[in-house]
C-alpha cells in the first residue's frame, strides 16, 4: 500500500468514525462557530482550557470528508497541550497544508494524513476550518495559565 492510499484511508476513517464529535451543553466550553461558504462546510468547536492546559475539545458540523477528518485530527492532536504548544501546533499544520517545510516534531500521526493536501488549492480551507476555529478560541486566551 502506497503512502498516499494509506493517508486517503486515515481521512475516510475519522470521517466516518470522527473523534471528539458532539457539543455539550456545558458552560465552561468556550463555543466558536466557522464555516466555508464556498464548500459548504460549517463547523462548531468547543473548547475546554484550565490553567493553560486544553482539556477538552469537542466539534460538531457538516462538510466534505476533509474538513469533517481534519476537525477530528485537530481535536485529538491538540487536546492535553498547553495553549503556547497547541498555537505553535496549528501554525504549523498551516505550514504543513501550504507545502511548506514543516516541523516534523509536532506534525505525526494521522496529522499527516493531509500533507498533500496542498497539491488541492481549493480543499486548504476545508483542512484548515477546524483548526482555525480551535486557534480563534485559544488566541484570547493566550498568556492566561488561569482560564477555566
Amino acid at each position: 500500500m502506497d503512502l498516499k492510499t494509506l493517508y486517503r484511508e486515515v481521512i475516510m476513517d475519522h470521517y466516518k468514525y470522527p473523534k471528539h464529535k458532539g457539543l455539550l451543553n456545558d458552560e465552561t466550553y468556550l463555543t466558536v462557530q466557522l464555516n466555508n461558504p464556498t464548500c459548504g462546510d460549517d463547523l462548531i468547536v468547543q473548547l475546554l482550557v484550565e490553567n493553560g492546559v486544553i482539556k477538552d475539545l469537542r466539534q460538531q458540523g457538516k462538510g466534505c470528508s476533509i474538513c469533517c477528518a481534519s476537525a477530528s485530527v485537530a481535536a485529538s492532536t491538540l487536546i492535553g497541550l498547553t495553549i503556547d504548544k497547541a498555537l505553535e501546533t496549528i501554525l504549523e499544520f498551516y505550514e504543513m497544508i501550504k507545502g511548506e517545510p514543516f516541523d516534523q516534531q509536532l506534525m505525526d500521526g494521522d496529522v499527516l494524513a493531509f500533507q498533500s493536501v496542498h497539491q488541492f488549492p481549493a480543499r486548504i480551507k476545508c483542512a484548515t476550518l477546524a483548526w482555525k476555529a480551535y486557534e480563534k478560541g485559544l488566541l484570547p486566551l493566550k498568556g492566561d495559565t488561569h482560564h477555566g
